[in-house]
């Protein structure tokens, strides 16, 4: 627990420090390293469950589809949400049709496919959402506070049903996923998620959209904290199919970049189409 307490508060403070020195451009480099580095961890957990993904085509292309929309629309002023992205996705299966036939052989043609463009799909896919959110309109508030919200009420979820489950958890939610969690912990999860929420955007009125209340900005973290926990399942299973405990070493007390975009997979384009609705 030290030592996740100890990563926690140096990756905020590096996030933070970042984001004060260099701004929204910090933020797409971290989020595209974080990105390629989870794809990275992704495709060793679906090998070892028997396919062979395309694995530095697809790190690749993931890096591609969250940093090349934001510097597009940076330099040429053209926002582009989902275009570049869904043109790449193409492309990676495309591509990997191609390479399969003669590169795979029948036994595992089809796994290299699904898992290789798959992997594009789940994670840096959905993660460019989080570069769709930086580059709205100006006038809708100072996008990277939104960012910095969506992230703070998404991982804060997992801190509060942590604490929750520990303290008052007695029935288990999913016990053939994660064993440890806790229908006590979720709800905890939530009502800290929201709390939270309610909370920044009070003392962060002035850089988040006006339309956000303190008490919007809760009711919208209520759906967002669900989706944390569903995505958190979800890397619990794809980690307990390939056999796995933790994605990787990067973070002591942590694990690897998968648990820590886990919960922003789901949450990214969930928030997006949020925020563009309160726009």
């Amino acid at each position: 627990m030290a030592k996740r307490i100890f990563s926690t508060l140096l990756l905020w403070g590096t996030i933070l420090g970042g984001l004060y020195l260099f701004g929204a451009h910090a933020a797409i480099v971290m989020l595209t390293l974080l990105t390629a580095l989870t794809l990275h961890e992704f495709y060793g957990m679906t090998a070892k469950m028997g396919a062979r993904p395309f694995h530095w085509m697809g790190v690749f292309i993931a890096a591609l589809m969250v940093g090349a929309p934001y510097y597009i629309s940076y330099f040429t002023g053209e926002r582009d949400v989902g275009g570049i992205p869904t043109l790449l996705l193409i492309a990676a299966l495309i591509i990997s049709c191609y390479r399969v036939l003669g590169e795979r052989d029948t036994s595992n043609r089809v796994e290299t496919i699904a898992s290789t463009v798959g992997g594009l799909l789940f994670i840096p896919f959905m993660l460019q959402f989080l570069s769709a959110i930086l580059m709205r309109d100006a006038d809708s508030g100072d996008n990277l506070a939104l960012c910095l919200w969506l992230i703070a009420v998404s991982k804060f979820c997992d801190v509060g049903a942590l604490l929750t489950g520990l303290a008052f958890g007695k029935h288990k939610m999913c016990p053939t996923i994660s064993p440890k969690k806790t229908w006590e912990g979720a709800v905890g999860g939530v009502l800290i998620s929201a709390g939270l929420g309610a909370t920044i955007a009070f003392f962060a009125s002035a850089r988040l959209p006006e339309a956000m209340t303190p008490l919007i900005a809760a009711l919208i973290a209520v759906p967002l904290a669900i989706t944390t926990i569903v995505s958190d399942l979800i890397e619990s299973a794809i980690k307990r199919r390939a056999d796995t405990k933790d994605t990787g070493a990067l973070i002591p007390g942590i694990g690897g970049a998968f648990d820590l975009t886990d919960s922003l997979i789901l949450t990214s384009p969930l928030a997006f189409f949020i925020f563009e609705f309160l726009q």
